[in-house]
């Protein structure tokens, strides 16, 4: 894209040269979120193949804003831009207004000119009150006391029984060097759920791409994989974002001891927030999220419509894609795990 100015502010695309000046920029703003990091634009370039936007707003040759932008091309589930696919959260981080509205301009510019179905952001506060929203995904933010036992004392009593079993059971929690025993317990709790898996390759660049702050946390009993989980850390919370486990999970609470362990491990780290992620409402995830005591905080996914006349709806509680689910859980597992990252690459 040409660059473009608001007044005295210049917007151009992120090049190579100023990857630790973004990252340096999002460590310190305060409303910004892992998700705001420059790494996200190569593992979606290398994982997907998708083209991206990242746009750098400076004053006087300083930074004062960022937008993260990819663009998703497809077929079967249309042309879009948006902050950030793959990503909870997204949209324009900034110091004053000029800043924002220079960031904001050339997104919308750039979106009519690549012609594209609509323009999203994944806001955590409502920024468009004119554009149409997705009333569809909540967050789940906790703070994290700071000692272990006053952590498990907050979680409710029906689920802290839950928590109770995996460890009476003897599920033990050690940290991964690689994605290897993250992935077999992904891919098959994504195949129950009857959703697209993402391909190997995505989690290893993630890994790579974030290192510490991209870790491996899988449970065990007895040596065998029960579940694991894939969390980001920024600043002082700790994301988990994906996770799942075997069909041995459920009888012994290994999702609900995996994500305990993961709490305690965050509590002796002294990390403040523990965020467990969007989810969608009226959803077993919500439901879960719920039962351990979080509070759901609603997410503001606004949509600037270019060639769409109205907001895409690309998500599996979509009642049209009600049969593709129910014949996606009855697929081998091995043939999920090979054709899904072909088809959840263009879903965002």
């Amino acid at each position: 894209m040409p660059h473009a100015m608001n007044a005295d502010v210049t917007v151009r695309p992120l090049s190579d040269h100023d990857l630790a000046r973004w990252d340096a920029y999002v460590n310190a703003h305060p409303d910004a979120t892992f998700f705001h990091r420059a790494g996200w634009k190569r593992v979606i370039e290398d994982a997907f193949g998708h083209r991206t936007h990242f746009l750098l707003a400076e004053r006087g040759g300083e930074v004062v804003g960022v937008l993260p932008l990819a663009e998703i091309k497809s077929r079967l589930f249309g042309h879009s831009l948006g902050s950030l696919p793959f990503c909870a959260y997204g949209g324009i981080l900034a110091d004053h207004n000029a800043a924002y509205r220079a960031l904001d301009e050339a997104a919308q510019a750039l979106a009519r000119q690549l012609r594209v179905g609509a323009l999203e952001y994944r806001n955590q506060v409502a920024q468009h009150a004119h554009w149409p929203t997705k009333d569809l995904y909540v967050t789940f933010k906790k703070a994290i006391e700071p000692e272990i036992e006053a952590n498990m004392n907050a979680i409710p009593r029906k689920q802290r029984a839950m928590v109770r079993k995996g460890i009476k059971a003897g599920l033990t929690g050690e940290i991964d060097a690689d994605t290897t025993r993250f992935f077999e317990a992904y891919s098959a709790s994504v195949h129950r759920l009857g959703t697209p898996v993402f391909s190997r390759k995505f989690f290893r660049l993630l890994k790579d791409e974030f290192g510490d702050d991209c870790e491996l946390l899988t449970i065990t009993l007895d040596g065998r994989v029960i579940s694991s989980v894939m969390s980001f850390y920024f600043r002082d919370e700790v994301l988990p974002y994906y996770g799942g486990g075997v069909d041995a999970a459920r009888a012994v609470a290994g999702n609900d001891f995996m994500y305990w362990d993961l709490m305690r491990r965050a509590c002796e780290r002294g990390l403040k927030v523990f965020d467990f992620g969007r989810s969608k409402c009226g959803t077993g995830s919500f439901d879960f999220k719920k039962n351990w005591g979080f509070d759901p905080t609603p997410l503001y996914y606004e949509y600037f419509l270019v060639a769409d006349k109205e907001i895409p709806e690309i998500n599996p509680l979509n009642p049209k894609y009600r049969l593709f689910i129910q014949a996606w859980k009855k697929m081998p597992l091995a043939v999920a795990n090979a054709i899904g990252p072909h088809i959840v690459k263009n879903l965002g």
